[in-house]
């Protein structure tokens, strides 16, 4: 009881921290709304208000749904009045309350109007999904209505990112991903994750019902965080505890987050009756999992088994950047289930070909790195014939000065030898490498910085450029 207590003291601190960039707009209104009387004013929850799905833009959708030939229904909605709407909400077989009002009303109007497609597509996304759904929330014996919480979340897209940073099928904000054992990294992120987000966000919502009570005040949380929720009971008295009462002190967006948690659980019940057709889904029909100790990519396991790589992404949107990290902790890849033995055969060479790429990498980083240093010993090496060259012509034409010196005035040349046994021997010149300093030079031709400015007239300068010639003595 006491880790119990722990736990929810916790996801109410991370749950202030986490929806705190989504709230913030939306407290500086907050008591504009308890004097608001115009309910026009209701906010629709993200995915609601493009004009079109977020789903359609996205390549999966265009690859993996597609229009179900079989499904002639005319597309245009016909008009029903509130008693069937009341009547239809009745019928459905739910735990948590589902009234009809204008706000739920207006919510089904934008779906079953502005955006039949993307109930389509969410229909079709659904065959995919829903199993998922419903066996965590059987697991955790919550109210199997649940399922479709995640419709007015993401429009069941796992890879959606909000503008706040949540993330995937059940918008996780870190702070709470984390909070309940979801990990995230540059290469996996689990918000992504369809299975282990969808284990996390029911466990979330068990804590949230068990901290409220009431299940219209755990969605409410859900989408606003516990202190909000809090605040707007505190603001209402305290004493009534209905969300309907207590809506109006709390966010926007979370005024009309429940009427579109009961218009998608109706939408997805009666989209028939709104002559809306539901996509079909090209993904396989039973996939199941294996798990890696090893790193391995999505385009090495598709090579291998000759599947299609979107494929392979739509089935593992957790990996974001392709790559399986098995060698930094157990990673659980989904294939179609007819590819699972197959795979399990090829193993050891998609993972050797893994290797032997990283090994041709890592020799080819080596290649590059011999390749500079033969490129390097090569270039020294022609300097110092360069070098030799120019010291054995400026030899040759020293010893052609000297012989006709000798010639015309033995006299004078005894001197001049004198005289050059005073002052030194003769001029040399060495060609300068690239990275040569004077320092270098200096060094290895016995003399100093200072003599090799005067014998170069470089006024103190110490530039120099590489391939050009320096008089040493």
């Amino acid at each position: 009881m006491k880790k119990k207590t722990i736990l929810i003291t916790a996801l109410m601190l991370t749950a202030v921290c986490a929806t705190q960039a989504q709230i913030i707009e939306q407290v500086g209104v907050m008591e504009e709304n308890v004097s608001r009387d115009d309910k026009d004013e209701m906010d629709f929850p993200d995915v609601m208000e493009g004009e079109q799905d977020s789903l359609m833009n996205l390549y999966t959708s265009r690859t993996y749904l597609s229009k179900d030939n079989d499904c002639n229904m005319k597309d245009e909605n016909p008009s029903f009045s509130d008693e069937v709407y009341k009547e239809r909400l009745s019928r459905i077989p739910s735990v948590i309350e589902m009234p009809y009002n204008d706000a739920v009303r207006k919510c089904i109007d934008r779906y079953t109007v502005r955006l039949r497609k993307s109930v389509s597509y969410m229909l079709g996304a659904a065959n995919l999904y829903m199993p998922i759904f419903e066996e965590a929330l059987e697991a955790y014996q919550l109210p199997l209505e649940l399922k479709y919480l995640p419709v007015i979340e993401s429009a069941l897209n796992p890879t959606i990112v909000s503008r706040t940073g949540a993330t995937g099928l059940w918008q996780f904000m870190i702070g709470t991903a984390k909070l309940y054992g979801l990990e995230i990294n540059s290469l996996v992120d689990e918000r992504r994750d369809p299975v282990k987000s969808t284990y996390a966000a029911v466990r979330h919502l068990r804590d949230l019902y068990e901290l409220f009570g009431d299940w219209n005040l755990a969605l409410a949380a859900y989408n606003c965080g516990p202190e909000n929720v809090n605040k707007a009971l505190r603001r209402a008295g305290g004493e009534n505890r209905d969300y309907w009462y207590i809506s109006r002190y709390l966010p926007r967006e979370t005024q009309g987050y429940v009427p579109a948690f009961i218009a998608a659980n109706y939408v997805m019940n009666y989209y028939c009756e709104h002559n809306i057709c539901p996509m079909t889904i090209n993904l396989p029909e039973k996939t199941d999992t294996i798990v890696i100790n090893r790193k391995m990519t999505l385009q090495q396991i598709a090579s291998a088994l000759k599947l299609d790589i979107d494929m392979l992404r739509s089935l593992n949107p957790e990996l974001r950047r392709d790559i399986a990290p098995g060698n930094s902790m157990p990673i659980a890849i989904r294939l179609p289930q007819t590819e699972i033995n197959h795979f399990i055969d090829l193993q050891e060479t998609i993972f050797n070909d893994n290797k032997n790429e990283q090994m041709a990498q890592r020799q080819d980083a080596e290649a590059n790195a011999n390749k500079e240093k033969v490129e390097d010993v090569e270039e020294a090496q022609e300097d110092e014939k360069v070098e030799k060259k120019k010291r054995s012509s400026r030899s040759e034409r020293t010893s052609r000065r000297n012989t006709r010196r000798n010639t015309r005035h033995s006299a004078s040349n005894d001197r001049q030898e004198k005289s050059q046994g005073d002052s030194g021997t003769s001029p040399k010149y060495v060609t300068i490498r690239r990275g040569d300093n004077l320092g270098a030079i200096a060094k290895r031709n016995h003399t100093t910085i200072n003599k090799l400015q005067e014998l170069n007239g470089l006024n103190g300068s110490t530039k120099i450029t590489a391939g050009k010639s320096i008089r040493v003595r």
